[in-house]
This record gives C-alpha cells, sequence and structure tokens, in this order.
C-alpha cells in the first residue's frame, strides 16, 4: 500500500473530488469505476488511493511521535532511579488507565480538526506503550556486566545509553511500532468517522465509512472499498510485526502491549 502513494496520480482513474451525479451510486465493475461510486458520484477507487496518504501518514506519524516521546522517557526511567523513575512510571499508569478515545475526543474538541492535532492527541495517548517496553529492556541491558565496566571506566550515561542501549533495544521498538501502527490506524479512522479527525470532505477511509451510514442497504460497497483498506492495511502492519519478531527472535505479546 505505502508504495501506492508516490503513485496514486498515476494509478487512480479519476479525480477524488469530482462530483457526478449522473453516476451516483454506480455499483463496482461500473466501466471507469471499477470499485463503484458513492452518493455524491465521486469514485471510490481515487478516494480510497487519496485517503491512503492521509491514513497511513497519520498513523506513521502518530507512532513516531509516541515512539520518540515513549523511547526517551523509558531509557530515562531506567537511567535514573528514584524520583524520575517514579514519575514515569506513575504518569504511563495515569495515561493508560483513563479510556483513551474518551480521552480523545475531548482533545481533539480543543485542538480541532486537522493532520497535526490528531497526530499529537494519538501519539500523546499512547506513548506508554513503547515507555514501558522500553523500559523493561533497558533495566536488564544497564545490569548486564559489560555496561558495569564501561562505567567503571568512566563512559558518561549518554554514551551507554547509545551506544549499548539504543542498539539492543531497537529490534524490539521496530517490532512493537508495527503493531502500534496497526493500531493508530484504527484509531484515526474511528476519529474521522465521529467526525473528530480529519476535516469533513477530505478523503480519508474514516469520512468514506461516515459517508457510507445513510446507504449502507442501497449501496454497501461504500462501506466495504474503505473496511476493506483498513482491514488489509491493518492486517500487513499485524504481518509486518510477526515477521520481523520470528526474524529479530523477539517473542512479542500483544497482551502486553495494552
Amino acid at each position: 500500500m505505502a508504495v501506492l502513494i508516490p503513485l496514486r496520480d498515476q494509478v487512480r482513474s479519476a479525480e477524488p473530488s469530482r462530483i457526478d451525479l449522473h453516476d451516483r451510486f454506480a455499483p463496482p465493475g461500473t466501466a471507469g469505476h471499477w470499485l463503484g461510486t458513492d452518493h455524491l458520484g465521486r469514485d471510490l477507487w481515487s478516494r480510497v488511493l487519496e485517503g491512503l496518504g492521509w491514513s497511513l501518514g497519520c498513523a506513521l506519524a502518530a507512532t513516531a511521535t509516541a515512539l520518540a516521546i515513549g523511547s526517551l522517557l523509558g531509557l530515562l526511567a531506567a537511567e535514573r532511579p528514584g524520583a524520575l523513575r517514579t514519575v514515569v512510571r506513575q504518569t504511563s499508569s495515569l495515561v493508560m488507565a483513563f479510556p483513551g478515545l474518551v480521552v480523545a475526543i475531548c482533545v481533539m474538541a480543543v485542538l480541532g480538526q486537522g493532520f497535526w492535532p490528531l497526530v499529537l492527541t494519538l501519539g500523546l495517548l499512547t506513548w506508554p506503550v513503547f515507555a514501558r517496553v522500553v523500559f523493561a529492556e533497558a533495566s536488564g541491558i544497564l545490569a548486564r556486566d559489560y555496561v558495569l565496566a564501561a562505567r567503571l571506566t568512566g563512559a558518561s550515561a549518554v554514551s551507554i545509553l547509545r551506544g549499548h542501549v539504543l542498539p539492543a533495544v531497537g529490534p524490539t521498538l521496530f517490532v512493537v511500532g508495527a503493531f502500534h501502527f496497526g493500531e493508530m490506524l484504527i484509531a484515526e479512522s474511528a476519529l474521522s468517522f465521529l467526525g473528530i479527525g480529519a476535516p469533513v470532505g477530505v478523503a480519508t477511509w474514516g469520512n468514506m465509512l461516515a459517508d457510507s451510514r445513510q446507504y449502507l442497504f442501497n449501496a454497501p460497497w461504500m462501506l466495504a472499498v474503505p473496511a476493506g483498506a483498513i482491514v488489509l492495511a491493518v492486517l500487513a502492519a499485524n504481518l509486518t510485526g510477526d515477521g520481523l519478531g520470528m526474524r529479530l527472535r523477539i517473542p512479542v505479546r500483544r497482551e502486553a502491549l495494552q
């Protein structure tokens, strides 16, 4: 799917925002609209491709934001026992204790709709996942003999984290990040479906799902097309995470990431 992002202008069959009321509710397989059209005659294939960049980009940016914040705080908590560790652990527990969707709705109501408000909201609500993983991994690494030897030679905390901890934690972060990407994709689509994510009129998979609600029985393909795209993208992310975990020999329990 990511390969289609730079090629979407070449492979789409029509302008995603072009309205043609004469082609309303064209079923899949119609000439020129092989995935059909919506209630305004807009080509669904073109709109799925247009939403590809927004949905995948938002999920990727939110994952990167959560990874950066969580990794930094997890490393600091592992390296600095005491008050800082307590604050990080208690804060992460507090963030995870609140229902994420409800908090996201409240935050988006304050920040407003848009790409970056959505990225910031999702990133700030999910960083504890990475913080806990990094803290657990880094704590074990910092207790190893070669790290203790590096401390005795006068190595600074920054050099130890950069030279010994991050390279060892990196593969695990890639695996966790792949699973997290799928979760962020679902979250972005859910918030857009509720009307508080992407602005109305922007071709995103969540907005396409919202548009299909009134025409579920008359034009079920309006629901099936964006829903299928979401399922395929999440499945690809999860399979990537499984593949990376098996290749890197990293056991990742999904229930531990919740």
